[in-house]
């Protein structure tokens, strides 16, 4: 049946006639059956259509367009970018500038964000309803390795599958943590009014970014993070430059704790927790969990298929194929990172060795990028000093600050620093870090860089206008290819 009249008759209510029709004849209803219609399963859906594969895709959220549209990436960053913009404005006396008195309208900024977001919504949605492919709106579970019941009464069957079900907030294993009404990144979204106080839990890129984003709208705020620094999979030095920052602007920091309890009290909020052997107890309005994701696999019924988990995590080879052969899995269900553009290459990866089993690809985390959206940014591609110690990779590092540079002054954007590492021998970039100004956009010309294995001598070689920001990247670059006995490529 072609696709066209496939989906008119979804629309019509036939599709367990249909179903069942093609069962009966022993053939699968698809050859692809996408699990998620977040950025993983519509990149999978769609090289699984552009292979000429019989693609469905099930999508059983209250809305659609996956965690990044609706509820993370593009909602958080339209948030954090209205507190720069106030940020700045109340700065503005710094370049000159005079503005009186800076005030901001909450619901304004949360409506011009669901403004935003409705638009990127309906253009996912018009993606996942072009035709290209059959799209039901139902939760799924497996009966078999081959069929997949739905919410709606459907029963389908396919060849192969891919997950994509992404995350879910996480309550961790901490008392009083399910009795307490805490919000998350979730409820942040969309709340219509501030809280006095705020106690945040967690020091990883949700946390950091939403304690910025609330303190920059006059809630005092404390976080508290087990580690002895926040952002712990950065390195140490980058870390600091960005405590030292939310210190200044009147956050509040536990680093190195231990939490013991959480409760309500009255009105308020609570939480206990030990810092150097001492207890330590906070009263706030409210309590942030920034503790972290989960995968959404629970009601999946994986056992079912034969499919391995790890703690709910779905199990992949670097072909992102799972325990049972047929079924692949891409995005934060299934990690290690939970990061857009790798959810988009593991599906289009898995989606690929479907198609063509014979000349399989493989995911390749060399440029592994990691982008927190704080004042200033915090960035990395590739590894950390930290990483190239623990597997014993052999580095040279540079670094130049930002105090120390043109550009960077103009804009009295005077925290930070840029970090290079590159191969002793070779001189070939293995990774660059980044605090500082537009420190996510700065990075990308690392990532270029690294992409096309360039080495410092050729980067510190490579023009660069003047002044930009930029252009601090050749610092490093020189002082690396100083240190490397190679010629400066002319």
């Amino acid at each position: 049946m072609p696709c066209g009249a496939f989906r008119e008759s979804l629309n019509h209510g036939s599709i367990h006639l249909i179903v069942h029709r093609v069962s009966e004849s022993n053939k699968a209803d698809f050859d692809v059956a996408i699990i998620g219609g977040g950025s993983g399963g519509y990149a999978a859906a769609r090289t699984s259509a552009l292979n000429g594969l019989k693609t469905a895709v099930i999508e059983g959220g209250d809305d659609v367009g996956g965690l990044c549209i609706l509820r993370g990436c593009m909602p958080t960053k339209a948030l954090l970018y209205a507190t720069d913009v106030l940020h700045l404005a109340r700065n503005a006396a710094t370049w000159g500038v005079q503005t009186g008195q800076v005030s901001f309208n909450l619901a304004a900024i949360m409506a011009r964000k669901d403004r935003l977001i409705r638009e990127f919504a309906d253009y996912r949605r018009g993606q996942l309803t072009s035709g290209k492919f059959a799209f039901f709106r139902a939760n799924a579970r497996f009966v078999d390795a081959r069929k997949l019941a739905l919410s709606d009464g459907t029963v389908l069957s396919a060849d192969h599958f891919v997950i994509s079900t992404g995350s879910i907030t996480a309550t961790p294993p901490v008392p009083g943590m399910d009795t307490t009404d805490c919000i998350t990144s979730d409820d942040a979204l969309k709340m219509t009014s501030l809280p006095r106080s705020l106690v945040i839990l967690g020091g990883g890129a949700v946390a950091m970014e939403f304690a910025q984003f609330f303190a920059r709208l006059n809630v005092e705020v404390t976080l508290i993070q087990r580690s002895h620094q926040v952002l712990r999979d950065f390195d140490e030095d980058a870390a600091r430059e960005i405590e030292h920052v939310f210190v200044r602007e009147g956050i509040t920091l536990h680093l190195g704790t231990q939490l013991r309890n959480v409760a309500t009290d009255g009105a308020s909020k609570v939480v206990e927790f030990t810092k150097d052997g001492a207890p330590i107890r906070v009263v706030a309005d409210e309590i942030f969990n920034g503790l972290g994701r989960s995968p959404n696999t629970a009601k999946l019924n994986l056992e079912n298929a034969g499919v391995s988990t790890e703690r709910g995590r779905i199990v992949t080879n670097s072909h992102m194929r799972t325990s049972a052969p047929h079924i692949y899995a891409a995005g934060d269900c299934t990690g290690p990172h939970e990061i857009v553009h790798i959810a988009i290459q593991q599906g289009e990866i898995a989606a690929h060795n479907i198609a063509h089993p014979t000349s399989p690809r493989s995911i390749d985390y060399r440029l592994l990028t990691s982008i927190v959206f704080t004042d200033p940014q915090v960035a990395s591609a590739g590894l950390t000093e930290k990483e190239a110690r623990n597997r014993g990779i052999p580095y040279l590092t540079a670094k130049h600050r930002f105090d120390d540079h043109g550009k960077s002054l103009i804009m009295e954007a005077r925290e930070g620093f840029v970090k290079l590492l590159a191969d002793p021998v070779s001189g070939e970039i293995i990774g660059g870090s980044i605090v500082g100004p537009m420190g996510g956009e700065l990075l990308h010309e690392i990532i270029a860089a690294m992409n096309k294995h360039t080495t410092v001598h050729e980067l510190a070689s490579m023009p660069h206008y003047h002044p930009t920001l930029a252009e601090i990247w050749t610092y490093p670059a020189e002082e690396l290819a100083s240190q490397i006995n190679k010629p400066v490529a002319q």
